[in-house]
C-alpha cells in the first residue's frame, strides 16, 4: 500500500513538472516570440527564460536552489558553461546560476519536444553528432554568439548518462571550442537534480538542489592539442566534488 501511494505521488510529481514547464510557455508566448524574431533581442528571451520560466518552474516543483561560488562570472564577459547532466531540471538550474546570457549547444532531438522544441529550433544551437558537417556549424554559430557577448553552455557528457553512471567520460566539443574561441571554462557541480527529478519515472521528490561554481580554466595560451587535457582536468574537479559531497 505504501509502495502504491508512493507511485502515486510520483506520478502526479511528473505531471506537475510538465505543467509548470508548458504554462509560462502558454502565458507568455507572444513576448517569446517576439524576442526571437532577432538575435539582437536574445538577452530579452533569456531574461524571460530565467525569470518567467525557469524560476517558476523550480519554486514549484519545492525547490529551492543554494549556490557556491569559487568564483564570480564577470556581467559582459563571455564563458564556455559546463556541468553534470542527469535530469530535466539541469537546464533550469543553469538558467538560475547564470545571470549573463548564454546560448545552449544541445543535440538535434529535443526538437521534437512539442512547444519546448519550438523555441529550442529558435535560440539553441543544435548540433547532429552523426554529421561532420552539423559539427562544423556549431562553431560558426558559437563564434557569431560570442561575439555578441553571450556565453555558451555544453553539458560535456554528451547527453544524460544511464541511471548507473557516476559521472559519464566528457566529450571533447566545449574544451576545443573554448580553446578555439578564446574563453574561459566554469566547472559547475550539480549536486541534487538526479535525487529531485532523475529519468527513472518512479523517483525523485521536493527538496534543496545544490550546484557549485568552481574556478576557471583560463584558456588563452592553450591549443587545440591541449583539450584532452583541459578535458580531463575539469572533469576531475566535478568528479571529485561529487564524490566528496554528494
Amino acid at each position: 500500500m505504501r509502495k502504491t501511494t508512493q507511485n502515486i505521488g510520483h506520478i502526479f510529481y511528473r505531471i506537475w513538472f510538465y505543467i509548470l514547464v508548458t504554462l509560462p510557455i502558454i502565458l507568455f508566448f507572444p513576448f517569446l516570440i517576439i524576442s526571437t524574431l532577432s538575435e539582437k533581442w536574445y538577452p530579452q528571451f533569456f531574461w524571460l527564460a530565467r525569470n518567467l520560466w525557469a524560476r517558476p518552474i523550480l519554486l514549484g516543483m519545492g525547490c529551492p536552489q543554494r549556490i557556491y561560488w569559487e568564483e564570480k562570472l564577470v556581467r559582459g564577459k563571455s564563458y564556455m558553461l559546463v556541468a553534470n547532466h542527469t535530469s530535466m531540471l539541469d537546464i533550469m538550474l543553469m538558467l538560475r546560476i547564470s545571470k549573463n546570457p548564454f546560448v545552449f549547444v544541445g543535440k538535434k532531438e529535443l526538437v521534437k519536444i512539442p512547444l519546448f522544441g519550438f523555441f529550442y529550433k529558435r535560440v539553441c544551437i543544435m548540433v547532429d553528432r552523426e554529421d561532420s558537417r552539423s559539427r562544423t556549424g556549431v562553431y560558426r554559430r558559437a563564434q557569431r554568439r560570442i561575439d555578441q557577448g553571450l556565453s555558451i553552455c555544453i553539458f560535456p557528457e554528451g547527453g544524460v548518462p544511464e541511471e548507473d553512471v557516476f559521472l559519464d567520460d566528457f566529450k571533447d566539443g566545449a574544451f576545443k571550442m573554448a580553446i578555439a574561441h578564446n574563453i574561459p571554462v566554469v566547472p559547475m557541480t550539480f549536486y541534487d537534480n538526479k535525487k529531485r527529478f532523475s529519468f527513472t519515472f518512479y523517483s525523485g521528490g521536493p527538496g534543496l538542489i545544490r550546484a557549485k561554481v568552481h574556478s576557471f580554466f583560463e584558456t588563452a595560451l592553450l591549443e587545440d592539442e591541449d583539450k584532452t587535457t583541459l578535458r580531463e582536468e575539469v572533469r576531475n574537479v566535478i568528479y571529485k566534488e561529487l564524490k566528496t559531497r554528494s
